[in-house]
């Protein structure tokens, strides 16, 4: 948790300009991984409670094409390094998402 914290306090220029930045970026995860990043099904990942380090290294594979996507290799392009950061420092602040059965 304690990365968690330094990915918020490095992103903090800009969640003082809007403090909603976070929430309203991570906003649009919420169609494929659930709402606040609780994905019911089991072809997307939750993404609520995921270490910030996993989730931007994820991101950087999408983004070269060492890990392939349907959609996620375009979407992640539109995100600058600075919003990424702030979008995996959000979910990995929240509760993780309960267990699958």
């Amino acid at each position: 948790m304690r990365c968690g914290l330094l990915l918020l306090l490095l992103a903090a220029p800009a969640l003082a300009q809007d403090p909603n930045a976070a929430r309203s970026l991570a906003a649009g995860c919420a169609s494929c991984h659930g709402i606040d990043g609780r994905s019911r099904g089991p072809a997307m990942a939750p993404l609520a409670g995921m270490k910030a380090e996993v989730m931007l290294a994820s991101l950087a594979d999408y983004r070269s094409g060492r890990k392939a996507g349907t959609v996620m290799p375009q979407i992640v392009k539109g995100y600058t390094e600075a919003q990424l950061r702030l979008v995996a420092a959000y979910f990995a602040a929240l509760p993780a998402a309960p267990a699958r059965p």
